[in-house]
């Protein structure tokens, strides 16, 4: 991967360390800068990683407007390299955005970022979403709307899975900076992720969808998001199933108790019995702000026969998980840690669920 790299850059970035004479500077001071340029195009991996770690080295020597032309060109077109390297690109471009002239030219880092986005490693294109997503925050309303919501656009509707996967993590961020028009549409948009056919976009999106929930108006919560929850809460693949746990927490917290209670804890409920133990696992371990998000009453009546059910889980994971959360569970059933002892029940029923099978 690396010589293909590095016989285009022969192309774009050839004349870089040659013409890096620069008046008033003496030229002895300029040569280490040449050297990185000329192992950006390098055969050997590690010359290639320690000057993609030095890319703003680099930048501040050849200026913003070559940095803009022909820096940033160069490493979208040298795209196909080890991850090790594309790891450390992605993330030095997250810190671009002074080098190539600030927020008025912050779009022209869209382009590498797009590219890693499509990459199969997961960790490249995790970094390089939150790189566009640190982008996004300094784009003007005017830049995020012509450059930044196309990109979702295109990564959401992408061919590839792996776009799509990176698409689920960029709504939050452009969603309340534009119209309503088109918030309409990024709805529409991640809507769309969320019955995508392959899991691990589904997965993506069921990751995303608390985030999302959190900036999205509070009066379409309920008709936009809720069904999307219920979907994937019952998902035929676990790895999205068990991500619902999470989602209750977050949309817990966003809804008032009376809707929290009738729309996460059916979830909740069917997730406490679930049979894959990977499931069952993260409701022992949400259990705490599971029982704060839907109230003393609720989890009273509710969560502890769900615990103590966990707690007799045939998989020692599951027991050990919710062993961990018997102090937390009880501390909250008789106000115990809440600001004070009048939260439990007149009969000190509030422990009694999980305390006698400790003993």
């Amino acid at each position: 991967p690396g010589s293909g790299a590095a016989a285009r850059g022969r192309g774009s970035l050839g004349g870089m360390s040659r013409e890096m004479a620069v008046d008033g500077v003496d030229e002895s001071e300029l040569y280490p800068i040449a050297i990185l340029i000329d192992e950006l195009k390098n055969e050997d991996i590690q010359l290639r990683l320690n000057s993609i770690r030095r890319l703003s080295t680099i930048a501040v020597a050849l200026g913003a407007d070559r940095t803009r032309c022909e820096l940033v060109p160069f490493l979208n077109d040298s795209i196909d390299d080890e991850d090790e390297v594309l790891l450390a690109m992605a993330e030095e471009l997250g810190k671009f955005v002074p080098h190539v002239g600030g927020a008025q030219h912050a779009s022209c880092l869209i382009p590498p970022l797009e590219t890693l986005c499509a990459i199969e490693e997961a960790s490249v294109r995790e970094r390089a979403v939150a790189s566009l997503n640190s982008v996004a925050g300094a784009l003007s309303a005017e830049h995020l709307l012509a450059h930044f919501v196309p990109l979702v656009k295109r990564l959401a509707t992408a061919d590839w899975f792996t776009s799509r996967i990176s698409a689920c993590a960029l709504f939050s961020v452009a969603y309340p900076r534009v119209p309503n028009g088109t918030r309409a549409e990024l709805r529409s948009s991640f809507k769309a992720l969320c019955r995508d056919d392959t899991p691990m976009v589904r997965r993506a999106a069921s990751s995303a969808l608390g985030g999302f929930a959190a900036v999205l108006e509070k009066e379409l919560i309920k008709p936009e998001l809720l069904p999307l929850f219920v979907t994937l809460s019952s998902d035929e693949q676990d790895s999205v199933r068990l991500l619902a746990i999470e989602n209750c927490v977050a949309l817990g917290k966003l809804l008032s108790r009376e809707e929290a209670q009738s729309a996460v804890l059916p979830a909740t409920r069917s997730a406490a019995s679930d049979k894959s133990w990977r499931v069952r696992y993260c409701v022992a371990e949400q259990l705490v702000v599971l029982a704060d998000a839907l109230g003393q009453q609720v989890a009273h009546s509710e969560l502890v026969p769900a615990f103590v059910k966990l707690l007799r889980d045939h998989e020692p994971e599951v027991r050990t998980a919710a062993a961990f959360q018997v102090t937390g569970v009880c501390e909250r059933l008789t106000g115990i840690g809440e600001g004070g002892s009048g939260g439990g029940s007149a009969d000190g029923a509030g422990a009694a669920g999980p305390v006698p099978l400790l003993q």
